[in-house]
């Protein structure tokens, strides 16, 4: 197909011509890049999502440029002239450097695709641009800028989708999911990201073959989906992965939530309430997008199908739903191959978060305001946005009494704070004074001393020193 050129309907006006050449213009890396190339024979164009976020005014300091020069051609070119350089794409034709504050990628023209049998693409390299722009995985990825001349490449009305704010795939979406299924799963998370609409035959085919995620690794399905997760609107994005059928093979436990609500409506429906939940827990965050707080608020529910019964008073219950969830929240984020501190961090808070239901309306004791601290840890602040997100009820006036309940517990856990180092909770007397004091060695018997006096700190609160020792010397007595 050809390039667009002023007559075509995707044509760059004037005002968008020059948006991108002052874009370039003010980014002399590109050209010097560029011309670099060119005098090794090659040619060189920024593509896929640089041109994209230009044209949205959003292009940050990533640039993405595709080449006809093979890797290690590209290598020479680049090393003398990039402040830094590496090699770790190098075998699917990406290498990657550093110029002057700017993350660059410079990919040489491929197509790939898997087989049935394969989790990894299979890398070929293309001989020309168009070829290389119809393997991209939608039509707005599918633009190029040719340097130096500045020459606009849409082969495949990437700038009309992009005007319309809609997913398209350059060829078929049955093509192009075949040749990487995970692109599926992309759709969905653009559209959580860029806020647009997935075009109808493109759906379809998320539905037609959503299973073949499967063939993709669960490394790839996982930092696929924290990126619709961090992105600004992700309900949008996981609501598609829900209706097309994609949640059911990487991450079932989403697609469960969704109840029959008993005739009466006697619960609410899970799987809206945990979207909600998201999107409030999202609003109270104050440092950028928290992945551990957005994993917690969307899973922590996850255990309330398993839990579900049906009382002979007609009430719903989810007995333990916390405790179930939490487990199950391990075992999914583990085949997701998340981290194990994320997945500590995670299930914990899933299984922490009704726990301030029993605080009732500031029943709680000092000592059981000191273990909800220590059980928060350093997850302590999360677990606070977490509860407060949890709450989701139509009913104003008892949505302002939850919120005010909770406003007199952090307050009272920063008087407790201020007073007693809440941060730092431990035993008044460490383990070498525990063996001093009791004339032993190391060993179990230790342990069993310093268990005793953190449960007395956290019952009673900090305690003289004196007042340790004969606690402890009282508690050894005792125990022969």
């Amino acid at each position: 197909m050809p390039n667009a050129n002023e007559d075509t309907p995707t044509a760059l006006s004037q005002v968008q011509r020059r948006a991108v050449s002052e874009l370039l213009r003010v980014s002399p890396v590109a050209d010097d890049l560029a011309r670099r190339f060119q005098e090794a024979g090659f040619s060189l164009a920024l593509v896929g999502g640089s041109v994209r976020d230009a044209l949205l005014g959003r292009l940050g300091n990533d640039l993405d440029f595709t080449t006809d020069a093979r890797p290690e051609d590209v290598l020479k070119i680049v090393r003398p002239w990039a402040d830094a350089v590496w090699e770790v794409g190098i075998a699917f034709g990406t290498v990657g450097s550093q110029k002057d504050g700017y993350q660059i990628e410079v990919t040489t023209y491929r197509s790939e695709a898997y087989d049935r049998t394969s989790r990894k693409p299979e890398v070929s390299y293309g001989d020309s641009i168009d070829e290389d722009l119809v393997r991209r995985d939608f039509t707005v990825n599918a633009m190029a800028v040719a340097l130096p001349e500045k020459e606009f490449i849409d082969p495949y009305g990437g700038l009309e989708d992009l005007s319309a704010r809609v997913l398209r795939t350059p060829g078929t979406p049955e093509e192009s999911f075949s040749d990487d299924p995970l692109r599926m799963m992309r759709a969905a998370r653009f559209a959580a990201q860029l806020d647009f609409e997935v075009a109808p035959e493109v759906v379809t085919a998320m539905k037609e073959m959503s299973g073949r995620i499967e063939i993709v690794s669960a490394e790839r399905v996982r930092e696929e989906f924290n990126k619709l997760l961090l992105s600004a609107n992700p309900r949008k994005g996981l609501g598609l992965l829900v209706d097309t059928g994609l949640a059911e093979h990487v991450l079932p436990e989403l697609p469960a939530l969704r109840l029959e609500s008993d005739e009466h409506h006697r619960h609410k429906d899970v799987y809206e309430h945990s979207l909600t939940v998201l999107e409030q827990a999202i609003d109270l965050e104050e440092d950028g997008p928290d992945l551990v707080l957005r994993l917690a608020a969307l899973l922590h529910d996850i255990g309330k199908p398993r839990t579900r019964r049906f009382e002979k008073d007609g009430r719903v219950s989810f007995h333990h739903h916390e405790v179930v969830g939490a487990k199950m929240t391990k075992k999914r984020m583990t085949a997701l191959k998340y981290s194990n501190e994320m997945i500590k961090d995670v299930s914990r808070l899933v299984e922490l978060h009704l726990r301030f239901h029993g605080y009732g309306s500031g029943e709680w004791t000092d000592s059981a305001v000191r273990r909800y601290v220590r059980d928060g840890g350093p997850l302590l602040s999360r677990l606070h946005k977490l509860t407060r997100s949890d709450c989701t009820t139509r009913n104003k006036r008892k949505a302002a009494a939850l919120s005010r309940t909770y406003d007199g517990l952090e307050a009272r856990i920063a008087q407790l704070q201020e007073q007693e180092e809440l941060d730092s909770i431990r035993p008044d007397l460490d383990g070498n004074q525990i063996q001093e004091i009791l004339g032993i060695g190391p060993g179990p018997a230790i342990g069993q001393a310093y268990k005793f006096l953190l449960e007395l700190r956290l019952e009673n609160g900090p305690m003289e020193h004196d007042q340790a020792v004969a606690a402890l010397k009282e508690w050894w007595a005792a125990r022969d």
